[in-house]
């Protein structure tokens, strides 16, 4: 990318931009290497122009929200990253809340306790953003965003237009949805959820428990991407790796956590080749010991 561009976006948008910067930095698995160019827009519509921009003039980018489920590679990316937690806006509208894509899941049911609106307890704790969460139907204890999703704004890189899409439109399953079967062509920019009047104390005990469930098992204590891989049909996949031996194994820094056999954690020197040879191991041994395929849920950025 020019200098030229890099100063017309600086120009023309509401954006920050750092050169050769630690893509680790921005994630949670702390891992990876740098990006030629980070972006970080600070409003929806200089998040859509900067795209515009970008694929007018053929440059590859990527977009990230909070980096909790993304593995960067050891060699960086070679392309601009943009990184989307400045459009961190939350506003609450009756029993809606809106949010700008980059705002935390965290913060987003902590606005829904303060406003008695109950139906976000579930993403107390998920460290994701507003725009990975719907990307990828996030969810947790038996709940997932596509039960909320009033609707979605979103660019068209094809069209080149703005589009506001309802729950349906989503096209949401199991941790899917329209953006991820299109990633290339939708950007997303904001989301609301409808949800329903509560008893905030009833909402704060439920999201307290929630929170105490992931502390006492989950390996919070280490740097990780969550869940490192989808649910299998039929089966509790952290049980298969488990009944598979394999808690605790470790290739290099990545270990199989001895909390969870579901996360893969770092250990504090682990690399992502180290990561993802630790997956192919996982599957290949499932597969051998009970036949079951077993696919990774992390995103790999490419």
């Amino acid at each position: 990318m020019s200098e030229l561009l890099i100063n017309e976006l600086k120009n023309k948008y509401a954006c920050q931009i750092k050169e050769n910067e630690p893509l680790k930095a921005y994630t949670s698995f702390k891992i990876g290497g740098c990006a030629k160019y980070v972006v970080f827009p600070q409003e929806k519509d200089s998040l859509a122009g900067i795209v515009r921009e970008l694929k007018e003039q053929g440059v590859k980018y990527t977009v990230i929200g909070n980096g909790s489920n993304l593995l960067v590679p050891d060699d960086g990316y070679d392309g601009v990253a943009i990184i989307t937690t400045g459009i961190k806006n939350i506003s609450c509208e009756g029993e809606i809340l809106h949010a700008g894509c980059g705002a935390s899941l965290i913060k987003l049911s902590v606005s829904a306790l303060e406003n008695s609106l109950t139906g976000l307890e579930f993403a107390y704790g998920i460290p994701g953003s507003v725009g990975g969460a719907v990307y990828m139907n996030a969810g947790a204890y038996v709940s997932e965003i596509s039960e909320i999703l009033h609707k979605c704004v979103c660019y068209d890189t094809l069209a080149d237009e703005m589009l506001t899409l309802d729950n349906k439109a989503c096209d949401f399953s199991y941790r899917n949805s329209i953006f991820e079967q299109n990633e290339s062509r939708y950007v997303i920019l904001e989301a609301s959820f409808l949800l329903k009047r509560g008893n905030k104390d009833d909402i704060r005990a439920m999201m307290d428990d929630f929170m105490s469930r992931r502390r006492e098992k989950q390996p919070l204590e280490y740097p990780s991407a969550g869940s490192a891989f989808k649910r299998a049909p039929g089966y509790f996949t952290a049980k298969l790796i488990d009944d598979a031996g394999l808690k605790g194994y470790s290739i290099g820094g990545a270990q199989v956590s001895e909390k969870h056999a579901g996360f893969i954690i770092n250990t504090g020197s682990a690399s992502a080749s180290d990561v993802l040879s630790l997956m192919e191991h996982i599957k290949t041994t499932v597969k051998e010991r009970f036949g079951v395929d077993i696919e990774g849920e992390i995103r790999i950025l490419e």
